[in-house]
Order: structure tokens, then C-alpha cells, then sequence
């Protein structure tokens, strides 16, 4: 089997590494939180329910996710920057309890299985100048909440854009994968983190320990987190609804659906046997800018046909169930995303009773126009990689392709 692997590091990250050990970069959870109470001057972190998981993900960091030098700082970092949010959004609901009361209501989440277009959609959705859609650089640094006389030019953006740009330096690949920047909306994985409930932590490190308590946590208390954030964001910045998307949520619709009632739910739809090798290198690479000791073939192991199959049924038992109204979802394949951008645009628009205006129309599609595919190289991904009988797996998602006709593109 020939697994995908990402090209050699720069030449700073391996002199760096070849010239610093990891060890003197400290993970210890009691550490790390008495450094956010004395960089904020602030005590309360909000409900405890956060302890557990992020006690967890520390000791799993420290004694399984083998960190490089460059890693561990970022780890570090991570860790500090989520709690300092938790201690600065606690104090601002306390000083603003008007916060609480901002409504979310009729929210739209677009999920799939990853690499089915949701990001591109996501995006699109966002050009429209009535919607609200989480930036990178707000959700990084959250206080003071932004506000709308300052959305586009606030000094927090540099300082995000620089941050996460970080990640292409130590991984060139990543470029061609996923486009980071502090102004690209962003995944709501990267708002759950924050309650160190989250898909995010699990694509960042090789945490196994971690990994299986997520796998059997409840996940109501990170929509409750995310609904948090998302009444801070928009209190002086409002929009008239928020788009939200992540692939994680099409496991956690349950969830999703008790904290957001109202929600509409766009799903994305590709070949899966497309979509399997692109998420394997993809995780490889996430992994890889924390990390020289990856094994790909962990992620082939739990991120398989088998996998899938399972969220893409769960998803349609719900749909079936009745538990998810007809009128408050809708599809969208990635090949009609593509071939028929404006018609698949305003087919959403037109499910949900949502005006889609001139003004939305041109600004996605001007959008499009200026982000043409593979600018920064392409993706290189081959079904070759999983190890997989092809077709054993189009039998196992043929029932998928008929019920969402969806093409086999392997």
C-alpha cells in the first residue's frame, strides 16, 4: 500500500529541530490555567465541565502525541488561548448579561463527510452581506466582542492571519488542501474547541487517550459553548443569520438539533471513494505540523468506508425518523456546486424562503470568479492510498449513490 506523505520541511523547522529539544516546553494543565488567571487578571472559567476533557487532552499530549519543539509551542499556545476566551467571555456575560439574551435563530449549518465542498459553500454563503459567518481571527481572539465599525479592519486580524498562516510554513502541502487565513470563515470545531470538546483537538494531535474519552463524551455542552460565542460575536456585530458549517456535525445532529431547534441544515454530497484518500492526507498533514512520529495508517484505521457509511445512514435515519423536517434541510452535491453554481445557490435560497437577492448573487459569484481551483498547487490524493477494495466499497455506498444520486467519480 502506498500511503500519501507530505514533502520535506523547510529548512528552519528541520534546523530548529535538529538544534532544540521539545522537553523544556511544559504541558501541565494546572500550569498553563494559573498563566490565563494571571495574564487576565480574571478567576472564573465558566461551567466545569470543561476540566475533565481538558485535563485528558493534556496528560494524552504529554504522554502519547509525541510533539516536536514546534508542536509543543503550539500546543502550549493553544491551550493558553482557550482558556484565556473562557475567562475573558465568562467576565464579559457577567458584566453584559444582555449577551444571554441575543438570539440565534434559524441558523444554517452546512455538513457532509469532509472534503464534499462544505468549505467553498461555506465560504460562498458568507459573501452574502445579510449573513454572519465566524472569522478565524474573531474566534481566535474574541474580547473585546468586535464590532461592526471595525469588522474589517480590527489589528486582531493581522495578528490571526500570522498565527494560523504558521501552519502552511512548517507544512507547505497544506496550501493546496484547505486555505487558512485570520479573514476565511471558519469550521464550528474550531468554536467547540474552546470547550475542549471537539473533532479539532483529535485532527491536531495523535491523542488516543483523548480521542476515546470524545468518542464517549456528551457533546451538548460544546453546542452550548458554541451558541455562547456566537451571541458574544454577533452582540455588537449582528447579522441577519449566521452560516455555520463543519463536517463533524453530520455525527451530531442530536446535539446540534437540542441547542438549535430552528436550525436549517444544508448536506453536501460527493463519492465518498473520492472523499476517503483526500480526508486520509489531509489528517496526515493536520498531524504532521505538530508532530515528525505520524502513522497514516491510524487514520486509515478509523477513518474508513465503514465510517462513513455509518454517519451518511445516521443521517438519513434521522431525515426519516421525521425528527429532521423536510423543509429544514436540503442537499447539494459537490459536482452541481461546480458545473451550476448559481442555480445550486439559489436552490438553498429557494428551500429555505430566504430572498436571494442581486446584491448575494453577484458577490458569490464574483467570489468563485477570483478563487480558482488549485492556486496553490493541487491536492494530491489517490483511493490507492487506503488500501481499500475498490469495489467492495462502491457496493457498500451503493444504496448512498442511489437515495442522493450522487456520481462515482473512483
Amino acid at each position: 500500500m502506498s500511503i500519501w506523505q507530505p514533502g520535506p520541511r523547510p529548512e528552519w523547522v528541520q534546523a530548529l529541530h535538529q538544534t532544540t529539544s521539545p522537553d523544556w516546553i511544559r504541558l501541565d494543565a494546572d500550569e498553563i490555567a494559573e498563566e490565563a488567571r494571571i495574564q487576565s487578571g480574571l478567576s472564573d472559567f465558566g461551567r466545569d465541565l470543561f476540566w475533565e476533557p481538558y485535563r485528558i487532552l493534556v496528560d494524552s499530549l504529554n504522554q502519547e502525541a509525541q510533539l516536536h519543539t514546534l508542536g509543543r509551542l503550539l500546543a502550549r499556545d493553544d491551550l493558553l488561548n482557550s482558556l484565556l476566551i473562557r475567562l475573558h467571555l465568562t467576565d464579559w456575560r457577567k458584566r453584559h448579561p444582555e449577551i444571554a439574551e441575543e438570539d440565534v435563530e434559524e441558523p444554517i449549518f452546512i455538513t457532509g463527510l469532509p472534503r464534499t465542498g462544505t468549505s467553498i459553500l461555506h465560504e460562498l454563503l458568507a459573501q452574502d452581506p445579510r449573513h454572519r459567518a465566524p472569522l478565524h481571527w474573531e474566534v481566535r481572539y474574541p474580547w473585546p466582542p468586535p464590532e461592526t465599525a471595525t469588522y474589517a479592519s480590527d489589528p486582531r486580524i493581522a495578528r490571526a492571519h500570522r498565527q494560523i498562516r504558521l501552519w502552511n510554513e512548517i507544512v507547505p502541502e497544506f496550501d493546496s488542501m484547505h486555505e487558512l487565513g485570520g479573514q476565511i470563515p471558519v469550521e464550528c470545531i474550531q468554536l467547540t474547541v474552546h470547550e475542549f470538546r471537539s473533532d479539532e483537538l483529535m485532527g491536531r494531535y495523535m491523542a488516543p487517550s483523548y480521542s476515546a474519552w470524545f468518542s464517549q463524551c456528551d457533546l451538548r455542552p460544546a453546542y452550548d459553548w458554541h451558541k455562547e460565542m456566537l451571541q458574544h460575536l454577533q452582540w455588537r456585530c449582528p447579522g441577519d443569520r449566521w452560516v455555520l458549517k463543519a463536517p463533524s456535525h453530520l455525527g451530531q445532529l442530536e446535539a446540534l438539533l437540542a441547542v438549535y431547534p430552528s436550525a436549517r441544515i444544508v448536506f453536501t454530497h460527493r463519492d465518498p471513494l473520492k472523499v476517503l484518500p483526500s480526508v486520509v492526507s489531509i489528517l496526515y498533514s493536520t498531524s504532521f505540523v505538530r508532530s515528525d512520529a505520524i502513522d497514516p495508517n491510524s487514520f486509515l484505521g478509523w477513518f474508513t468506508g465503514e465510517t462513513c457509511a455509518g454517519l451518511l445512514d445516521r443521517m438519513t435515519a434521522l431525515r426519516d425518523s421525521g425528527r429532521l423536517a423536510p423543509e429544514r434541510c436540503t442537499d447539494v452535491r459537490f459536482a452541481d456546486l461546480l458545473s451550476e453554481p448559481r442555480e445550486t445557490l439559489a436552490g438553498i435560497y429557494s428551500h429555505f424562503g430566504i430572498d436571494f437577492t442581486a446584491e448575494a448573487e453577484t458577490a458569490m459569484l464574483d467570489y468563485l470568479a477570483a478563487k480558482p481551483k488549485a492556486r496553490h498547487g493541487a491536492h494530491r490524493y489517490d483511493f490507492a492510498d487506503t488500501g481499500l477494495d475498490l469495489d467492495e466499497e462502491r457496493e457498500r455506498f451503493r444504496p448512498y449513490y442511489e437515495r442522493y444520486q450522487v456520481t462515482n467519480e473512483a
